[in-house]
């Protein structure tokens, strides 16, 4: 198999007309209320250990629909409420599908959309940026990954030279273009970062492996790694380049990729930053090119989620979840599995057993660590990444950006 060359692709700075200090402002009208921020976060953390004792007391209930509200009303999620704490809408001003999320902080967060859109916000959303890099108007952002408010790297997806990664240093004032791919065989569905200079990115495979892109630098250049410790892929087999959780880490050095559309679903987890890899399958249904391992969340380098399906609207997907307590060495389905397909995934701050999951069908919960899972939310959304600080975004469809608040 022929492998790659690991020339150093160097980036040009692109500039999108705004002085960091300015702002296109798309206000809500509404911010995070008078509490301030202690109240706010001791708040939201009595709201999820209610949220977690209400789902123990009823393990089977799944709560009601609440009316639809317009964004930017302050009246929840539009479709329904968790019990103690609920999605918060948030104006953006756009109707833009944002499939990338990086949750800073409760009051900083960054989005990346159709269109070549990106928005950031550090205000917890009551405004938004627009950030987006020039001349990107074309591409298809599906992944952003965020060091602070100030520092972040977008990924591009597309066959070809539409696979793209731009980073800034100073809040979307600037972009660099920091790696276009030049092989039309390659497609770029994901990135992850183990601290703020190593990261890798993931194309589907390229001569019959999955093709990693690698930066030791925060971003500002990429080498495409060797192949030869990266286990052979199914015939037809590929990552979902659907919430940015394709490819996730945990520490260091461990990393895990996802993957569907062929025979088996598997996950494939690396120790080394993506030099040698082993494989494992998911007991999370396949066959078909729409049905795999959509997102994987991992809390340690031992725990972890995977969640998936079939992504096609209507299409049952009886096994949406599946759990590991070895670090991906084996896999087992969930008890109670997410009742339908869920693209996202992400543990809460804090906690061994609380996470959430996301697809355009609702949220669930699961309060055992991914064993069991129950609808508490009917809202779309695509992907959901949660802060140390307790700020849990949620992104999808029609410009909807939610923040996780108290009831």
């Amino acid at each position: 198999m022929r492998r790659m060359g690991q020339a150093d692709v160097r980036g040009r700075v692109v500039r999108t007309g705004r002085k960091p200090g300015r702002t296109a402002e798309r206000r809500t009208g509404r911010g995070s209320g008078a509490t301030g921020r202690a109240g706010v976060l001791g708040a939201l953390a009595l709201g999820v250990t209610a949220l977690a004792a209400t789902a123990l007391a009823a393990p089977g209930a799944v709560a009601a629909p609440a009316p639809v509200v317009a964004p930017g009303t302050g009246a929840g999620s539009g479709s329904g409420a968790l019990s103690g704490v609920g999605w918060d809408l948030k104006d953006t001003g756009t109707d833009a599908r944002f499939r990338g999320l990086a949750a800073v902080s409760r009051s900083t967060a960054w989005a990346a959309g159709s269109r070549g859109t990106v928005l950031r916000t550090a205000d917890g959303g009551r405004s938004w940026r627009d950030v987006s890099p020039p001349g990107a108007a074309g591409l298809e952002f599906r992944d952003v990954e965020a060091f602070d408010g100030r520092r972040a790297v977008v990924l591009a997806i597309g066959e070809g030279e539409a696979s793209r990664v731009y980073r800034t240093a100073d809040g979307g004032a600037t972009w660099t273009e920091a790696f276009r791919n030049p092989d039309p065989r390659a497609f770029y569905d994901c990135m992850t970062f183990f601290d703020r200079r190593h990261g890798l990115a993931v194309s589907d495979p390229v001569d019959g492996r999955y093709r990693m892109l690698s930066t030791a630098d925060g971003g500002r250049s990429w080498k495409v790694l060797p192949d030869r410790g990266m286990p052979a892929a199914q015939d037809g087999e590929a990552a979902f380049a659907a919430s940015g959780q394709c490819l996730v880490s945990a520490g260091p050095r461990d990393v895990w990729l996802a993957t569907g559309g062929a025979a088996r679903a598997r996950v494939l987890h690396s120790a080394d930053r993506g030099l040698t890899w082993r494989v494992t399958d998911a007991p999370i249904p396949a066959g078909d090119p729409a049905r795999g391992v959509f997102g994987l969340a991992f809390r340690d380098r031992a725990h972890g989620l995977a969640v998936g399906g079939d992504y096609r609207p209507g299409q049952p997907s009886p096994t949406a979840s599946a759990v590991t307590g070895d670090g991906g060495r084996t896999w087992r389905p969930s008890a109670r599995p997410a009742p339908a397909y869920r693209s996202g995934v992400a543990w809460l701050p804090h906690s061994r057993a609380l996470a959430l999951a996301v697809g355009p069908t609702g949220t669930d919960l699961t309060t055992d660590a991914g064993r069991t899972w129950r609808t508490v939310d009917g809202g779309s959304y695509d992907t959901v990444d949660c802060a140390r600080d307790l700020g849990c975004w949620a992104a999808g469809e029609k410009g909807r950006v939610a923040r996780l608040e108290p009831r």
